[in-house]
């Protein structure tokens, strides 16, 4: 019972998430990255960016928390609905290919940083 709670809490902030972007039109800018959330894509370099569906709930909840260290437990839980242990060499291969798609070049900037046994933040690029 506590676990289906703790999935529909989820599934509210995801809810709560999305209507607040698209109520706004939102579109989230940084450096050569932008989210467009009514339209669910995203580009780097005007280039648009081929994300699977766990790749953009990835990126727009680094986005949404720039800044901000998100946990590995927080992110499990607002990206797979789980926060089990054996989830996490999943979120690893994802923010594996997710930076892999950021990365444009040599000298590209580096949107995502890893924070070593606690998780990852998307720092904010000139």
């Amino acid at each position: 019972v506590e676990e289906l709670l703790a999935r529909l809490r989820v599934v509210e902030r995801r809810l709560a998430l999305m209507q607040s972007s698209s109520l706004t039109g939102a579109v989230y800018e940084n450096g050569g990255l932008v989210i467009n959330y009514a339209q669910q894509c995203a580009y780097l370099n005007d280039t648009e960016l081929h994300l699977t569906p766990i790749e953009y709930k990835l990126l727009c909840l680094l986005a949404h928390n720039t800044g901000k260290v998100l946990t590995h437990k927080y992110i499990l839980q607002n990206v797979w609905g789980s926060n089990l242990e054996s989830d996490m060499g999943s979120l690893r291969v994802f923010m594996a290919m997710l930076r892999k798609k950021l990365n444009s070049g040599q000298n590209s900037p580096q949107y995502i940083q890893t924070h070593v046994g606690i998780g990852y933040r998307m720092q904010k690029v000139d």
